[in-house]
Parts: C-alpha cells; sequence; structure tokens
C-alpha cells in the first residue's frame, strides 16, 4: 500500500466526523436510558426494542466507516468493524432480554413477555429481524471471509434465529395465515426466513463441530436448532417437514453418541498409558 496523502487523510476526517457524532450521540442516549432499566421487568421492553434498533444504526454508521477508510485511505478499519460487532451483540442481548434466548421451548414459557410488546406489530418486527440479518451479513462480508472471527459468527446467527424465532406471536399469528387477512405476506415470508435461519444454525454449529471444536456442546445447539425447527413445524401442522427433521435430529444424536463414545475410550487408553 502506497503513503496516504495529507488532502486524503483529511477527506476522511472531515467525511467521517459527520458519522463520529452521530455515534456519539447514540452512545450517549443509550447510556441515559439505560441507567432506568430493571432486569425482568418487562414495562421497559418497548425501549430495549428502540436500543435494539438504534444499535442497528450504530452498525450501518461503523460499516460506511470502514467502507470510507477503504475508499479513502485503501485500507480495512478493524476497528470500526470490531465496534460494528459489538453492537451486533448489543442488539441480539437487548432483544434477547425482550423475547428471551429459549432455543426450543413451548411458547408458553415466553408468552408473557410477547404480551409486554403487543404494540409492536408484526410488520414491525419483521422488518426489524431484516434489518438484524442484513446488518449481521455487512459486518461479516466487512471482515472477509477468513477472519479470525468467522466462528464467532456461527454464535451470532444462532442467536439470530433464536430472537427471530421468539418474536413470532405464533398462537396469533397462526390464526392470521390466511391470503385474505392483511400482513399476509409478510408474516409468510418471516415465518419461512425462521425456518432458514434455524436450519443454517443447525448446520452452521454442526460444521463449527466437525471443522473446529470438535466439542459436543457445539454438536448438542445444532441439534437443539433442529429441534426448534420440528417445534415450530409441529405448530405449523407441517407433518412432512416435522418428519424429515426429526429423522435428521436422530441421525445426527447418533453421529454425537458415538463421537462421545469414542471420546471417552481414548481418554481411557490414555489415562492406563
Amino acid at each position: 500500500m502506497g503513503k496516504v496523502s495529507k488532502q486524503a487523510r483529511d477527506t476522511f476526517i472531515e467525511n467521517s466526523n459527520v458519522y463520529k457524532n452521530k455515534i456519539n450521540e447514540l452512545i450517549e442516549k443509550e447510556r441515559k436510558q439505560r441507567l432506568s432499566f430493571k432486569k425482568g421487568d418487562f414495562s421497559f421492553n418497548m425501549q430495549r426494542i428502540e436500543l435494539a434498533e438504534d444499535n442497528l444504526i450504530l452498525i450501518s454508521y461503523y460499516v460506511v466507516l470502514n467502507a470510507l477508510s477503504i475508499s479513502m485511505l485503501g485500507v480495512k478499519n478493524e476497528t470500526y468493524l470490531n465496534n460494528a460487532r459489538k453492537c451486533l451483540y448489543k442488539c441480539i442481548i437487548y432483544l434477547e432480554e425482550v423475547v428471551t434466548n429459549y432455543i426450543d421451548e413451548p411458547l408458553s414459557e415466553y408468552e408473557e413477555n410477547l404480551e409486554s410488546i403487543i404494540s409492536f406489530s408484526d410488520d414491525e418486527r419483521y422488518k426489524l429481524v431484516r434489518k438484524l440479518g442484513y446488518s449481521i451479513q455487512a459486518v461479516e462480508d466487512g471482515f472477509g471471509a477468513n477472519s479470525k472471527w468467522k466462528w464467532s459468527f456461527v454464535e451470532i446467527l444462532g442467536r439470530y434465529a433464536t430472537v427471530a424465532k421468539n418474536l413470532l406471536d405464533l398462537k396469533n399469528m397462526i390464526k392470521k395465515l390466511d391470503p385474505r387477512v392483511d400482513g399476509y405476506d409478510s408474516r409468510y415470508n418471516w415465518l419461512q426466513l425462521v425456518k432458514r435461519l434455524l436450519q443454517q444454525a443447525a448446520d452452521k454449529y454442526r460444521e463449527k463441530y466437525e471443522l473446529s471444536t470438535q466439542r459436543i456442546d457445539d454438536m448438542k445447539l445444532a441439534i437443539n436448532y433442529l429441534s426448534a425447527l420440528k417445534r415450530l413445524y409441529l405448530n405449523l401442522n407441517e407433518a412432512q417437514n416435522m418428519d424429515v427433521t426429526k429423522k435428521k435430529i436422530d441421525v445426527w444424536k447418533i453421529k454425537m453418541e458415538a463421537d462421545l463414545k469414542k471420546k471417552e475410550e481414548e481418554k481411557k487408553r490414555n489415562e492406563h498409558k
């Protein structure tokens, strides 16, 4: 990379200051709002939704700043990307505080949480879910395919799939899955997205297990996401898809148990050496 000229640096600073000022404003707003939050108090849940959305705006600013750095200075800015990655976690945590991080639990376990955001419409929820998905992809693309954060995005994807599912008010949504009801397209597309995300999360955790960690916990999470997908098919009365997923779960469990047995046998052999 050639030397960056003073003019290029000055232009970058001038352009970036606009976004940095907006970033500082949102960070200060978040700081003030969080002071009033109480753990487990549902009355603050709409404010948590608002802060989740603010963090998506922050991510967009950090992504733009990195793009400016590349175009004006010729370098990728890891600091901006790391700040964006941290904002992804914060956004997801706020949503988990609202609708829980339960991967495979019946709706009754977090129904009370959903009642606290009843004013947040299906269309608004779906837009938020899509924005979060776009933001994850933008940050992951910014780091690149061979980033040291590659496997951490598996966790982000899984937690994204979980909140995208838990934001669904299935009890009421199923009643509205009729093309004649307003908002049908959004509800249908949201459900299809959640199905894809749960399957992707399962596949990615399986891939992480096979290619990176060999940790049984990762395989268990992969199976847990498949179980959540099976539960969703059950709720939607999609018997064929549910049976296919159940068979896959059974195959993956057999694989996990065989691997676990192999590890235990290896451990015993090493102990007796």
